[in-house]
């Protein structure tokens, strides 16, 4: 009870989630190469992945100037990018570091966006999101 009250008092968790946001280099930019914008894909199929200006870490580890892939699937608003992303079926986490992945999506038309996050799975500052692309699963 003490600590849920100190916690409160000093404003506990947005204090905690600001020390693991990190610093992204102001050119980095986080891309989608495949499929391209518009594509129609058999399922299930291949998203790449693409990084400029920044590299690539697993989650876990604190290393300046890096982070891991998050793939968010039919996102129509973004979460909460003040703290970590949880995993979901819309939140794909590639914390290994991969820089591709397989999909198994149902038919229709369908919207993929990239979001760069450091070792704890917190976008970072200033944030590294791709463009949407849509694509359509026959």
């Amino acid at each position: 009870m003490l600590l849920a009250v100190a916690t409160v008092v000093s404003g506990g968790a947005p204090a905690m989630a600001d020390s693991f946001i990190s610093k992204a280099s102001d050119n980095a930019k986080v891309y989608i190469i495949s499929p391209l914008d518009g594509t129609t894909v058999s399922s299930p199929f291949t998203v790449q992945f693409g990084l400029s200006g920044m590299g690539i870490a697993p989650a876990g580890i604190d290393r300046p100037g890096t982070g891991h892939h998050h793939l968010l699937v039919d996102l129509e608003t973004l979460p909460d990018l003040d703290k970590a992303l949880s995993a979901t079926e819309n939140i794909k986490h590639f914390g290994g570091g991969q820089t591709e992945a397989t999909l198994a999506l149902p038919p229709g038309e369908h919207t993929l966006q990239l979001l760069l996050g450091n070792y704890a799975h917190i976008p970072h500052d200033p944030l590294v999101l791709s463009e949407p692309i849509t694509i359509t699963v026959k």
